[in-house]
């Protein structure tokens, strides 16, 4: 059986799971980020969800997003964000690559699309 291929992050789940809520959060109130590449598209694939579901605009959205989230950066997924996407099917954010680390690593600027 073929299993997928997971995408990790060094760490325990814990390290893990704090480490792509401190980089969505900021993606969120700050709009840019820069980051390695394989950061970037965890990162890409988690505040995606989150606008998507900011789109609702109910109670449930926001207590769902508030699990993983400040309480700004909800409030910026639900007042900001989500009207300025609200047309818009996904492909909420943009990678772009900006050169390499000291130590050789792939840089990438990760952005949400104006």
């Amino acid at each position: 059986m073929r299993h997928r291929a997971k995408k990790h992050l060094r760490g325990h789940k814990d390290r893990r799971r704090k480490e792509l809520r401190a980089l969505a959060s900021a993606l969120i109130l700050y709009e840019r980020i820069e980051t390695t590449q394989a950061r970037a598209r965890l990162t890409r694939s988690k505040v995606e969800k989150m606008i998507t579901r900011g789109k609702g605009q109910n109670l449930n959205a926001r207590r769902l997003l508030s699990r993983d989230l400040s309480r700004n950066a909800v409030n910026k997924i639900l007042e900001v964000l989500s009207p300025r996407y609200q047309s818009r099917g996904g492909g909420y954010t943009r990678i772009l690559h900006t050169g390499k680390f000291k130590d050789g690593t792939a840089k990438v600027s990760l952005e949400l699309v104006k």
